[in-house]
């Protein structure tokens, strides 16, 4: 037997050769040529490449080998699927193309084929190289079994992704490497600037020669000037002639701000533009003058240099790590977004970090992205603890009455979801605080979300608990002169002690209150913390040192400041310097601890980060979706059972493809029974009399048209009968809508077939590969709405339906509002630059401002779980009186991919649909969306019988959702649509950025093309690039060059606003195929693009109460005005046509002084003598015959109902319309009607005034003279 370990022992080392030193040599190969060694290796034991590749290494080295290859053997019996991660190891050896793909990989046998499940996609590039084969022929030659390979994808692999991470990776890299160069190259400082003065290179004019002055200092009449800034802002247009640009940008040193503006050849600016976003910070000369285009004084630069600005860093050897951090999601407070203080700490080499926001933890889901992988993130909160065994009746005490304190609450572990744990051995950090959270803002908030100190004690678990900042218990008691052992029991309950820098506190030394009274030098801050080390020693407890980290540099205290100024405090430019510092920062802070400054500020921090359990995400990895039994064969069954109605029984094959398509993707990705929900709110809602719409893109998928849930069909284009279910379909794109087929009798049958199908793909609902999770929005009718929620809590149980949780920050109108007054109240408008205010409005924007919620989103939890695995609950914006509880995530950005939300959203048109069918008996969906006279009316008044001159608007959509605002009036006068596909161009241009204005209608103006062939919806620039690229293979015989997949990225880039930089690489196989330049041109400029499935939902609604409109005029206007009417100045709608002209002119009058109640109005008048034109009367408001809201018709006319007026609302409506059926009779005067409704005297003048009280005297008193 020839034992490797007895011809290479002296070249492995001792730990290899014991795995492999009793392996058989079964074969040597020696190539001299090649210096390379095979040794053919009988193991009886299975051992990774990763181990063997060890021995090949060491014997390539001991040997002077090219390489060394060895090929084990290893017995039958060792094959396990449980190792096939390791197996697959080899595969990568001899197939680079494997490498990356089986990571995480799992498999299972049946039928003699090993299927391999795929964790990172990569299917199609297997197969394409043959890797399936490769991977059966290892097993062979390893372990001599003989099985089959096929893959399976539990996650699509998106390749173009992956070489952009890739990209960005090497990039990072790169970066990396120019930061630690840097490092070793010595710089000098630029006087007291923070620029290094040897980096300064010219990039435009004349070079250099003056230090700069700070931008403050900067006088109107100082002529030239020299001063450096980081660019912040920038903005370029050609001059009417094209060959010159107007170059402006801003710059701060962030001592203030200043305009540079620039009027120069393109050749000149567009270099310059490149230079200065690679540089960022720039030095300026010129002349600082006033410009009157502009109306300021802006810097016109004769020389501008790069410079490389010095970059705070954390140099210490040993770094600390911050425990006490706000971010902007701390309500009014905090001002630095999470990203970018948890980006700073990265940067800084930092390896942990806590955020505790006050009171809440919606900041942890973007902190946790960004410190994946990179940063321990400690998730975390600052909460108000109130000691309620002290104050136990404290929620029906004042404010004043109770003392609340802050703490800090840090998860240290949480399995509460690892199921690999027996429950009893679980750990509960994350929940229990999030457990917290929801109590503290359901059952105990007052004025903030207080956490008793009782419940605390019993949810610590898994629980870290600071004492906080000054605001804390400890260091309250501290300065209330507490009794001593008073103080040890309250510091005894806390894991850590906390001390802040005396800038934090040095307000006290300001402040008059009482409590302050003794703190008058910082001696007597130091003192305190001094007492608490103490404490801390005594009680064998760490002292820490945090920085209350509030935002992120110390010039960003200003924004700070400017949000103080807005809540009203007076000290607001008083700001501690609460910016995130370096460790040495901060052990100068303590320098008067000693040598104990590095244990508070550097060891202490790192060892309760230590004992934090790594990688504890926010929110629960993974889909949670809730269980309907037998979903998945409901949906089926019900999609397979609607199209062989319309289709017939073997269904046709073009829509039986696409339909199995969807549905094995559907089921496949377990979406199944989110299908399912949507279908049973639908059918719900329709047992109840209304019907409901769909919005988005569901309408893409044929499931769901054939599982009732959208009424739009994606199909192609095609007829069908629906007696004998003959179907004929279009699928070369030779109609844009089935509603624009010509008439047609069915051949078998001889009756009119049915059209339908306006070709939408699939693909843009759930992605190409199918696997992205759906979003089902479905408009049911307002007056169901709240009906249909409650349908929800009885499907899942009220225990786990919540309302989405949505988030309000500050606006941009809003932080210009906040910065314009601070400046005002020091009267410093005047002075400070426009590029200044724009800086700081900017600061000042996305901060948190308070919580809401989502108009009609439903969260659902599976019932195997509370809602606290997931999120903590609480009232939106804090308001107990709304009723609903609502994620504490914002649902968009947090839980999106957890959690199911079901958007029951309400809407208008399904109630408008249930009053016209009650009113005239005709069902919505028997109307002909295909009659002429609705094509008519969309440019055109003749079909209602008005003139343009009646109404002032050419066109009789007045009153149709979408299609009857000046805009979109304005869109259908320009573009002439006359077929159901050009209205469904119009509607996805109207949605669209930079679609129409700039873009089709120049297009469409200069005669380059017609309203149906510009790009209107996200989906036809898909459908239209696979047409022109099949035209392409028909015609010349070759394959395109645009794939499929090619054309769906084509749509994504397009409707992103990523065509500038996405779609070159793509453009020369377009021009190939045929697609023109102009096409191309207008996917460059698009910014968002209307999916088609919405947009045909719309044009659907539209079309259906358009009909109503034409023939059943009195019908329509009597839903119309009763579904969206409101006031419509009932004294001039009774008075007649003159009247409400007078009315409207009185608007058109005002100019640009109109507010939008004014433009609304003028649309509502606009309608009222539509109406008055058609011959339709208003009858008065009558106070003994009018409904609340309802416009009843009586007598060929309608009835105004007191939600007419203008001034009665809708209490005081249903009020009267109460009190005049209460059975008490007429009413005897204004005094009996204002006690029978409990209205007021401003009701009654409005009725009077209205007319609607006839004769009725104004008290029961009878006059005797």
């Amino acid at each position: 037997m020839n034992r490797f370990s007895d011809y290479f022992s002296n070249y492995i080392d001792g730990d290899i050769l014991s795995l492999i030193g009793n392996g058989e040599i079964s074969s040597f190969t020696v190539s001299r040529e090649k210096r390379m060694l095979t040794i053919g290796l009988y193991l009886d034991r299975f051992m990774s490449f990763s181990e063997l590749s060890r021995a090949e290494k060491a014997i390539e080295k001991a040997m002077d080998l090219h390489r060394a290859v060895i090929n084990p053997v290893f017995p039958k019996a060792e094959f396990s699927l449980s190792d096939i991660e390791r197996i697959l190891e080899y595969v990568k050896r001899d197939t680079p193309a494997a490498n990356g793909f089986f990571d995480g990989a799992e498999a299972e046998l049946e039928d003699n084929i090993i299927t391999i499940f795929l964790k990172k996609g990569g299917k199609e590039v297997l197969e394409s190289q043959k890797v399936d084969i490769a991977v059966s022929k290892l097993l062979l030659s390893l372990f001599n079994v003989d099985y089959d390979i096929s893959f399976m994808e539990v996650q699509a692999f998106d390749i173009e992704k992956a070489v952009k991470e890739a990209v960005e990776k090497k990039h990072h890299e790169e970066e990396l490497l120019k930061e630690e160069a840097q490092k070793n190259i010595v710089h000098e400082q630029w006087g007291e600037l923070p620029l290094y003065k040897d980096t300064v290179k010219n990039i435009f004019g004349k070079n250099l020669r003056e230090a700069p002055t700070p931008i403050q200092d900067i006088s109107t009449d100082d002529g030239y000037i020299t001063v450096w800034g980081d660019v912040i802002k920038t903005e370029v247009r050609d001059t009417k002639r094209g060959t010159n640009r107007i170059f402006n940008f801003d710059i701060t040193d962030y001592t203030s701000s200043i305009t540079v503006k620039m009027f120069e050849d393109k050749h000149i600016i567009d270099p310059l533009i490149e230079k200065l976003g690679q540089c960022g910070t720039v030095v300026i000369n010129g002349a600082y003058q006033f410009d009157t285009f502009s109306n300021q004084y802006v810097l016109r630069p004769f020389s501008i240099s790069s410079v490389v600005k010095i970059e705070k860093m954390d140099n210490a050897e040993e770094k600390r790590v911050e425990l006490h951090l706000h971010t902007s999601l701390s309500e009014m407070d905090g001002i630095t977004a999470p990203k970018a203080l948890i980006n700073r700490a990265i940067k800084w080499g930092h390896k942990a970090i806590a955020v505790t926001d006050h009171g809440v933890v919606q900041a942890l889901p973007e902190a946790y992205n960004t410190a994946k992988g990179k940063i321990k993130l400690i998730l975390g909160m600052e909460g108000y603890l109130v000691d309620d065994e002290k104050y136990p009746d404290f929620m029906n005490l004042k404010l004043k009455q109770f003392k609340r304190h802050h703490i800090i609450l840090l998860v240290k572990e949480d399995t509460s979801l690892d199921e690999s744990i027996p429950k009893g051995e679980r750990k509960y950090g994350r929940k229990n605080l999030y457990e917290l959270i929801s109590a503290s803002n359901i059952k105990t908030y007052k004025s903030r979300p207080l956490i008793p100190k009782s419940m605390l004690a019993k949810k610590r678990d898994g629980l870290i608990i600071g004492s906080a900042c000054e605001q804390g218990e400890l260091y309250q008691a501290i300065l209330n002169h507490e009794p001593e052992e008073k103080i040890e029991e309250i510091a005894s309950f806390y894991d850590y002690l906390e001390i802040q820098p005396n800038g934090n506190n040095a307000f006290m030394l300001r402040s008059t209150r009482e409590i302050h009274g003794h703190i008058n030098t910082e001696e007597d801050l130091i003192q305190i913390n001094k007492k608490i080390i103490a404490l801390a020693d005594k009680l064998g407890k760490l002292v820490v040192a945090t920085g209350d980290v509030h935002f992120l540099d110390e010039k960003d205290a200003k924004f700070r400041a400017i949000i103080m100024a807005s809540k009203g405090f007076d000290d607001a430019d008083s700001q501690a310097p609460l910016y995130f510092k370096t460790t040495d920062e901060m052990l100068e802070d303590f320098a008067w601890a000693g040598d104990r400054a590095k244990e508070f500020v550097i060891d202490n921090p790192n060892k309760i980060a230590d004992s934090v359990m790594d990688n504890i995400p926010p929110i629960p990895p993974g889909t949670f979706q809730p269980h309907i039994d037998g979903a998945n064969e409901e949906l089926t069954e019900k999609c397979w059972s609607m199209a062989k109605e319309l289709y017939g029984d073997p269904v046709p094959q073009y829509v039986a493809d696409r339909l199995q398509r969807e549905l094995d993707s559907i089921i496949g990705h377990g979406f199944g029974v989110l299908y399912v929900i949507a279908k049973r709110l639908v059918e719900e809602s329709e047992r109840n009399g209304y019907l409901v719409g769909s919005r988005g893109s569901v309408g893409s998928s044929l499931a769901a048209h054939m599982g009732g849930i959208s009424e739009v069909n994606p199909l192609a284009p095609h007829y069908y009968c629906k007696k004998c279910k003959h179907s004929e379909f279009f699928l070369h794109g030779e109609y844009g809508s089935g509603f624009d087929l010509p008439a047609k009798d069915c051949p078998n049958c001889g009756i009119p077939m049915k059209k339908d199908g306006h070709e939408i793909p699939f693909e843009t609902f759930l992605g190409f590969d199918g696997d992205k999770e759906p979003d089902i929005d479905l408009n049911f009718s307002g007056e169901y709405q709240s009906r249909s929620h409650r349908y929800t809590e009885k499907l899942f149980g009220k225990e786990y339906v919540f309302k989405a949780g949505t988030m309000a920050t500050v606006a941009d109108k809003t932080a210009y509002g906040y910065v314009m007054k601070y400046l005002d109240e020091r009267g410093l408008v005047s002075t400070t630059p426009r590029a200044e205010i724009d800086r700081l409005t900017v600061g000042c924007t996305g901060i948190k401002r308070t919580t809401g919620q989502h108009p009609g989103g439903m969260v659902v939890v599976p019932d195997k779980y509370t809602v606290e695995d997931f999120t903590p609950i609480q009232y939106p914006s804090n308001d107990e009186k709304k009723g609903t509880y609502t994620t504490h995530f914002d649902f968009k950005n947090s839980l999106h991919d957890t959690l199911l939300k079901l958007d029951e959203l309400g809407h208008d048109n399904p109630t408008l649909y249930k009053y016209l069918e009650d009113s005239t008996g005709i069902p919505v969906m028997d109307v002909d969306l295909s009659d002429p006279k609705l094509y008519q009316l969309i440019t055109s008044t003749e079909p209602i019988g008005v003139s343009p001159e009646d109404i002032d608007c050419q066109t009789g959509t007045l009153a149709i959702p979408e299609m009857g605002t000046p805009f979109v009036i304005g869109m259908l006068l320009e573009a002439q649509p006359k077929t159901f596909a050009d209205l469904l161009q119009i509607s996805g241009l109207s949605h669209g950025t930079d679609v129409w204005l700039g873009n089709a209608r120049d297009l469409i103006q200069d005669g380059v093309c017609t309203i149906s062939e510009v790009i209107g919806c996200r989906d036809d620039i898909m459908t239209h690039l696979i047409h022109v690229a099949e035209k392409y293979e028909q015609e010349t015989g070759k394959e395109s060059p645009l794939s499929k997949k090619d054309c769906f990225k084509i749509m994504e880039y397009t409707r992103k606003g990523k065509a500038p930089k996405e779609l070159p690489p793509y453009e020369e196989a377009m021009k190939t195929i045929g697609v023109e330049q102009w096409y191309i041109d207008s996917c460059y400029k698009i910014k968002y693009m209307f999916p088609k499935a919405h947009a045909a939902a719309y044009v659907i609604a539209a079309l259906r109460l358009a009909w109503y409109k034409i023939y059943y005029p009195i019908h329509f206007y009597s839903a119309y005005f009763t579904v969206r009417g409101g006031a419509i100045d009932a004294v001039a709608a009774v008075e007649g046509k003159a009247a409400v002209k007078k009315k409207m002119e009185e608007i058109k009058l005002k100019g640009n002084d109109k507010t939008a109640k004014d433009e609304s109005t003028y649309i509502v008048l606009q309608i009222v003598i539509e109406m008055l034109a058609r011959g339709i009367e208003f009858l008065p408001v009558d106070i003994y015959k009018s409904d609340a809201r309802i416009y009843r018709i009586e007598d060929g006319k309608i009835r105004l109902p007191f939600g007419a007026i203008d001034g009665i609302g809708e209490n005081a409506a249903i009020a009267l319309a109460n009190a005049k059926n209460d059975g008490n009779g007429e009413f005897m005067s204004y005094d009996d009607l204002m006690a029978r409704a409990g209205i007021g005297k401003s009701v009654v003048d409005s009725l009077k005034e209205a007319g609607a009280l006839g004769d009725m005297p104004e008290s029961n008193q009878i006059s005797l003279f």
